[in-house]
């Protein structure tokens, strides 16, 4: 099973709709959010099998909700978790550093997704692999992962 990890887009259309192109050939299952959406227009540019949490700039909330749902895609608050070919993942945005230590000292997780730095990233922490995928906006090089959870190979993608 293969994901991808896209964080911090704030509504940049262009940008969104070309890491999307990137994805595509990239045959990903299932991608994951991790906050900062903005509007509904973004969120209406993902396709179903999308899971987002919210980030500190998403203070449209009832509007973006109302996106996901109609795009049947998945929200989770404030953080979500999955079980996944037999991995379990968390993500979160970043801005709440207590969930986000809470999360990595509750070694229930394998892999711990997390944006808001706009800094693409990876470290360990117990039992999980913490990584932050970069950012779609406000940063030199716009970047999101793929992460192949059969073999734990992480790839970050440039978006041009």
């Amino acid at each position: 099973m293969r994901l991808a990890i896209i964080s911090d887009t704030h509504n940049r259309y262009a940008a969104v709709e070309r890491a999307l192109e990137l994805l595509a050939p990239r045959q990903v299952d299932l991608i994951i959010h991790c906050g900062d959406i903005e509007d509904g227009d973004t969120v209406e540019m993902f396709p179903s099998n999308t899971h987002f949490v919210f980030g500190n700039c998403d203070t449209e909330r009832d509007l973006l909700r109302e996106s996901i749902r109609k795009i049947g895609a998945t929200l989770h608050e404030p953080f979500g978790q999955l079980e996944l070919a037999g991995v379990s993942l968390a993500f979160v945005h970043g801005d709440d550093g207590r969930l986000l230590r809470d999360l990595e000292r509750s070694d229930a997780f394998q892999f711990i997704f997390h944006g808001h730095t706009h800094v693409a990233a990876e470290r360990r922490s117990g039992t999980a692999r913490v990584i932050n995928p970069g950012a779609l906006h406000r940063v030199q090089t716009k970047t999101f992962i793929i992460l192949d959870l059969a073999t734990g190979e992480v790839e970050s993608i440039a978006v041009a």
